[in-house]
């Protein structure tokens, strides 16, 4: 009896579950959505298809909440700005992995605390701005990151990743807590989520790690949705399928009605910004499970995706592309900076993102979310470059650049010669740079958004500098992005508007008003009105925006206390051809005089004068007399006033002219004779190798002593080759062509100075890859000696090449083929790869290969 009785507890979860889940498309009222027999996601009020684009966001939990306490900054109004900026991006989705370590106990229960309250205040706040929100409620780790953690009372803190998924007690205590989350009420709003017509769905947890049975993975989702389930909850439930994927099977045969996955295609934690075309990467979506029964019936999202340590403005687009053509419904970005702390990215230094700091990829994100909104489930558009041009959208590696320009809308994240299809309909401008409507020379992103007729709201963001590579190891004392209040020229040639208007400061304490002349004005961060003549924008509602107010303006404080500047030396230059110096330059007043002194070795000095030739780039040439054979070596100097100096690299103060200066720091670069090799991989300087496997440990990955003092040689050893069958390393090598590009057409030759450590012979490939993603291949051989060897360039094949880094997760296509692809161009090369291994057949092989170097000789 009591067995039967116990049993009976244990089943009946189970069974509501089954009865709410078929009673799912009537249960959650006109707002909410349900999911079709087919899988597909439905608003319940009309049953058309529903779609939602947004972020991660973390203030009220972990590292964003203690970053903030330690700025002493106001947490509710940190939430109040950085959701003001979300809806100004046109997203409509906000996910975050709930820190329940922060919010429970030992035993799952719930703690009614700091954490909650202010998470609850979030979840109001994105309603306000009907902004849709997934629940996820149980995270499985400690709070620390990136410090160590701290401890907790959580059940996290007791049971790791695996344990949580196959442990009784572990069971117990997540059950228990769901059941509690589920029925709490949250203070602003009044409502549980339940009750919440903004919390459209819930996933059960973020990224499980399951082994063991897989009978017993099933009886955990369906013990945890029947936890769910119990406090009435009817919307969607969703489970991560993607993160253990042997366990995929198990996972769709539970009692869930969507399945989570997520994608990081350039891999994470590069620890510098990754250089070069990284669009083949997100060219699709690839879903290996479609062979399983029951996936069929599941609606498909996206909870996290960055292409994580890219500076680039071109990638969420093509993203949103690709997610759309898998079929998902939901994708959130991980994760959204706080406007507070993204002065440094400190939170998660692999991801940056933020309307101020990084203008031109928030742009990028508004015109992904238009797309995933616009662009129909399950349409693909070829292959890489075949694919950048989608409907109104259109992604650009060489402009770095993403678009949309439909009749209303033309967005653009960085400067841009398309014209609109249709000016005389455009109602919404979003961009940074200039375009055929806007000229501007700041560096912050603007929004023009017509509100009536002759009568436009204008919102411009201060100016955002990178100073620092933001993907370098990160702290909270340095400051990766400047942010600068300046005067601006601005020109608008909207026909709506003429060339005579006027422009009205409107947000609090903004009193500037101009008088546009031909269309042209001067402008500074704020939110205007802008009119034709003979207009008046007295009658424009407060609502006209809808979740944007029209007075709003949120922004961070101009955050410069010293002189920065930012230089990338060219590795080599050609001798006799001048060398162009650029810097962007931001703390110095605008009557700083900017000089280069440099010097080569044959004791020639000369100093020149850099010109700023738009707001904070300074450009300057080295002459070609001091261009000799060898090595050139420079400072920039800013001098501010009267002697004052500050002198980079180093950013030293003091007379660089002095005779008790002894700061000594300078850029070099080697300058080769024109009958010279060009190289392309140097182990001596070259270090920033990325390797697949992910090989890091020391007898994995070396760089050893070579053949000749003061010569390295780069190490490369498995032993077992990985499922792929293949080993190998890829190096930018763009940098190395620019300064030479004038003696590119000359070179003839490719050669590869390299040995094998395992018995040979080995097959090793030699691919070029170019800024289109063409890639071409030579294969040659090594064995047991260093020796080079001599490949034509013109013997190069059209060839596919490895997507590095590894995309992830580890089930998406490793290699990369493009559409089509011409005569190889030496210049433009931008990345080398040099791999061993014969594919399938050589998995659980050992392999390893040391290499000296890779040149271009004439």
């Amino acid at each position: 009896m009591i067995h039967t009785l116990q049993l009976f507890k244990k089943l009946l979860p189970l069974a509501v579950c089954f009865f709410l889940a078929s009673t799912l498309t009537h249960a959650q009222g006109k707002e909410g959505v349900y999911v079709d027999k087919q899988g597909v996601l439905r608003w319940q009020k009309n049953n058309k298809e529903a779609a939602f684009f947004g972020v991660n966001y973390t203030i009220p939990f972990a590292y964003g909440y203690r970053s903030h306490q330690a700025l002493q900054a106001d947490l509710e109004k940190a939430i109040d700005q950085d959701v003001y900026h979300f809806a100004r991006m046109g997203i409509d989705a906000f996910r975050v992995h709930v820190w329940d370590t922060e919010i429970s106990d030992s035993v799952g229960n719930l703690l009614e605390n700091e954490h909650l309250r202010l998470f609850d205040y979030l979840v109001a706040k994105l309603k306000e701005r009907n902004i849709k929100i997934m629940l996820t409620p149980i995270a499985y780790w400690g709070s620390g990151y990136p410090e160590p953690d701290v401890k907790t009372a959580g059940f996290s803190s007791i049971y790791n990743k695996q344990q949580a998924v196959t442990e009784e007690k572990a069971f117990l205590a997540q059950e228990r807590y769901l059941q509690q989350f589920f029925q709490h009420v949250n203070p602003y709003t009044k409502l549980t989520y339940q009750n919440d017509p903004a919390i459209i769905a819930a996933e059960i947890n973020n990224e499980p790690k399951h082994s063991g049975p897989k009978a017993r993975a099933t009886e955990f989702v369906n013990r945890m949705v029947a936890a769910v389930r119990g406090t009435g909850w009817t919307k969607p439930i969703f489970y991560n399928i993607s993160e253990s994927p042997t366990y995929a099977d198990a996972v769709a045969k539970a009692n869930i009605q969507g399945v989570s996955f997520q994608w990081y295609p350039t891999g994470l934690v590069a620890n510098r910004t990754l250089q070069g075309n990284y669009l083949p990467h997100v060219d699709t979506y690839h879903i290996p499970f479609d062979t399983i029964p029951e996936f069929a019936g599941k609606a498909r999202m996206v909870y996290e995706f960055d292409a994580g340590d890219v500076l680039q403005s071109n990638m969420y687009p093509a993203m949103a592309r690709s997610f759309r053509g898998a079929g998902f419904q939901w994708a959130t970005q991980f994760a959204y900076d706080p406007m507070a702390t993204a002065y440094g990215n400190t939170e998660y230094q692999t991801h940056y993102l933020n309307l101020a700091y990084t203008p031109s990829k928030a742009v990028s994100l508004m015109i992904a979310s238009e797309a995933f909104h616009a662009l129909p489930r399950g349409k693909r558009y070829g292959t890489f470059p075949a694919d950048t041009v989608f409907d109104v959208f259109r992604v650009s590696y060489t402009s770095g650049l993403s678009e949309m320009n439909s009749p209303e809308k033309f967005y653009y994240s960085n400067s841009t010669a398309t014209k609109p299809t249709q000016i005389a309909k455009l109602t919404q401008i979003a961009g940074v740079g200039s375009s055929a409507v806007v000229q501007y020379s700041g560096t912050g992103a603007y929004f023009l958004d017509k509100v009536g007729k002759g009568v436009w709201r204008l919102e411009v963001m201060p100016d955002a500098i990178h100073v620092r590579d933001p993907f370098a190891k990160a702290s909270p004392q340095k400051v990766v992005t400047r942010i600068v209040w300046q005067q601006h020229p601005m020109q608008l040639a909207l026909a709506d508007l003429g060339e005579k208007f006027s422009i009205q400061g409107i947000n609090e304490g903004n009193k500037y008003t101009a008088q546009a002349a031909e269309g042209r004005f001067l402008i500074q961060p704020g939110t205007y009105l802008v009119t034709r003549a003979g207009k008046t924008g007295e009658k424009i509602k407060a609502d006209a925006l809808g979740a944007i107010g029209l007075r709003e303006f949120v922004a961070p404080k101009q955050n410069i206390s010293t002189v920065d500047l930012l230089h990338q030396p060219g590795t080599t230059a050609t001798a006799g051809k001048p060398l162009k110096i650029v810097a962007r330059i931001v703390g110095a007043d605008s009557a700083a005089k900017v000089t280069v002194a440099a010097n080569n070795l044959s004791g020639v000095w000369k100093t020149v004068e850099m010109q700023q030739v738009r707001p904070y780039t300074f450009e300057a040439e080295l002459p070609a007399d001091l261009m000799t054979p060898g090595l050139v070596k420079y400072r920039i100097m800013v001098q501010q006033g009267e002697g004052q100096f500050t002198t980079f690299p180093g950013g030293h103060p003091g007379n660089p002219w002095a005779w008790d200066y002894t700061a000594s720091d300078t850029w070099e670069t080697f300058v080769a004779s024109s009958g010279t090799r060009l190289s392309l991989f140097n182990p001596t300087t070259d270090q920033e190798v990325v390797a697949f496997p992910n090989l890091w440990r020391s007898n994995e990955r070396q760089y050893t002593a070579g053949t000749r003092s003061g010569e390295l040689v780069l190490r490369l050893a498995v032993e077992r080759l990985p499922a792929e069958g293949v080993m190998g390393f890829q190096y930018y090598v763009g940098d190395k062509l620019d300064n030479r590009a004038t003696e590119l057409q000359a070179f003839r030759k490719l050669v590869v100075k390299a040995r094998a450590t395992t018995p040979g012979p080995v097959k090793a490939n030699i691919t070029l890859i170019t800024a289109d993603a063409a890639a071409y291949t030579a294969t040659v051989t090594l064995n047991s000696e260093m020796k080079q060897i001599e490949v034509p360039l013109q013997s190069l094949q059209p060839s596919s090449f490895l997507l590095l880094p590894r995309p992830y997760p580890g089930f998406h296509p490793l290699r990369f083929t493009p559409s089509s692809q011409g005569p190889l161009q030496v210049s433009e090369v931008e990345q080398m790869q040099l791999t061993v291994g014969e594919g399938a057949e050589a998995k659980g092989k050992k392999y390893g290969f040391e290499i000296q170097g890779v040149w271009l000789e004439k």
